[in-house]
């Protein structure tokens, strides 16, 4: 799902940032930053977050901009999809997070079930990379790539992280409040669907 505003924003970010990577110019400097702030100015005036939490979060960044890649397990038990309940938001979604530097997608999936949800997993098939901003999410400041990998159960048990404080498995037609900034009902219902058809090929938008 495409938000004009919400697209200008992150291209001017994206310039900015490039700009005070790369420049040398202290009058140069000065605009990039200038450019940073409308950015955050207009992200601010669109979302729930303050202008100076925007900018916060901007100067965590550095040097050339790229999508962010965020990995989701589907995770199935007797035609059951598992979900975790997270604490941010108080809603659920399929265990994942941001891939982490220095690990595969396949060993960032396998880490983030196990510490969300406490099983142990083997990845065992690409399922779907998929653009954001292609998808019903609400607004983020930056963009991102979403991976589902289809997971196979191999021990543990169901045991809530540091970031969740339930773990359950749902059916396709029972599912509950889910996090949207997260993965959306229509996802979910995708994975569903490479479950009934194992043959399914692999989905890349």
């Amino acid at each position: 799902m495409s938000y004009k505003w919400l697209d200008w924003a992150k291209r001017i970010q994206s310039v900015s940032q490039a700009g005070l990577a790369f420049s040398k110019d202290k009058y140069d400097i000065e605009r990039y930053k200038e450019l940073q702030a409308v950015s955050a100015e207009i992200m601010a005036e669109h979302t729930n977050l303050e202008t100076e939490k925007i900018i916060g979060l901007f100067d965590k960044e550095s040097g050339y901009q790229t999508p962010k890649i965020d990995v989701r397990g589907g995770v199935f038990r007797k035609n059951k999809i598992l979900l975790v309940h997270e604490k941010m938001d108080n809603k659920w979604s399929l265990p994942g997070g941001f891939c982490e530097v220095g690990l595969s997608p396949a060993e960032n999936i396998i880490k983030e079930v196990k510490e969300e949800a406490g099983f142990d997993v083997n990845a065992a098939r690409l399922l779907a990379l998929l653009d954001m901003n292609k998808h019903p999410h609400p607004p983020q400041p930056y963009h991102y790539y979403k991976i589902f990998i289809l997971c196979e159960l191999a021990g543990g048990k169901a045991a809530a992280g540091l970031e969740t404080k339930n773990v359950k498995f749902f059916r396709e037609d029972n599912l509950p409040d889910l996090s949207l900034a997260r993965n959306t009902e229509g996802q979910i219902s995708m994975l569903f669907d490479f479950l009934k058809n194992p043959e399914k090929q692999t989905i890349v938008d």
